[in-house]
């Protein structure tokens, strides 16, 4: 006896929901705890002191003698930003450019990201930050009485890590603390980059199995992504077929057309 279109279409059903239900679980899970997170505490910010505003009577050397000096020593011809930072009590300009003769000429593919720190008042050039002078600009940002458990130096990240894609070298500074917070430091830039706690990384983790993109985190346009979403179409219409050919309505209304 031939199998009738309702036991194919119930079978697939059954099978795709069994294929699908983890992910939706996992889809559902982290949809409660985005919803439910304080986005604030998930950033660290409760952590996190108040950035120190910069006076407005501090007499400023001018920018462009900072980058002719810069420029006696280090091939430099495109500017990305330069902005004022606090470093330990000190002003600083905070200068940001690349070298795009060696793009233009074949030696490179992407432009190199020189760093560098100028006292704005004297315009004299300071050097990466030491491992001490890290963590006293993590513990100057850090609320309360911070308690340094490790130091960490970092000069490459996966694509997994908790500070990646973000600027290297670096400390990892990580405190005495209920929330387990990591503060990184960049050595180059002066400042600190990122606050990490548990409930960063639960988020993390989470969205991770919510975009199911296992290798950056952050990419939704991936194939595993968009294969389970169609998959999840077919699973709601085949839930649809086999209602209509479950339903004794449907049936008497096909007989009845026919």
């Amino acid at each position: 006896m031939a199998k009738s279109n309702h036991y194919y279409i119930r079978k697939s059903h059954r099978w795709l929901g069994l294929l699908l239900g983890i992910q939706f679980l996992f889809w559902t899970i982290g949809g409660v705890y985005f919803s439910w997170s304080n986005i604030d505490e998930v950033h660290g910010d409760p952590m996190k002191k108040q950035t120190p505003l910069i006076p407005s009577t501090i007499p400023l050397i001018s920018p462009s003698f900072v980058l002719n000096a810069i420029k006696q020593s280090h091939q430099f011809d495109s500017l990305i930003s330069i902005q004022l930072v606090d470093v330990l009590g000190i002003t600083y300009y905070q200068i940001r450019g690349t070298n795009t003769h060696n793009i233009q000429a074949g030696h490179q593919h992407k432009p190199q990201v020189l760093t560098f720190l100028a006292n704005a008042s004297t315009g004299q050039l300071r050097g990466q930050l030491t491992k001490a002078e890290a963590i006293q600009v993590s513990k100057r940002v850090f609320n309360g009485s911070p308690i340094v458990t490790s130091v960490t130096y970092l000069t490459s990240t996966d694509n997994h890590h908790e500070y990646r894609e973000s600027p290297l070298p670096a400390y990892a500074v990580s405190f005495k603390h209920p929330t387990h917070t990591t503060v990184y430091v960049s050595i180059e830039l002066g400042t600190v980059q990122k606050f990490r706690n548990n409930r960063w990384r639960t988020f993390d983790f989470l969205w991770m199995l919510h975009t199911m993109d296992y290798e950056s985190r952050d990419n939704f346009g991936n194939w595993l992504l968009r294969g389970f979403s169609m998959l999840g179409l077919v699973t709601i219409l085949s839930g649809f077929l086999l209602f209509m050919y479950s339903s004794r309505s449907f049936k008497k209304w096909v007989r009845f057309i026919n």
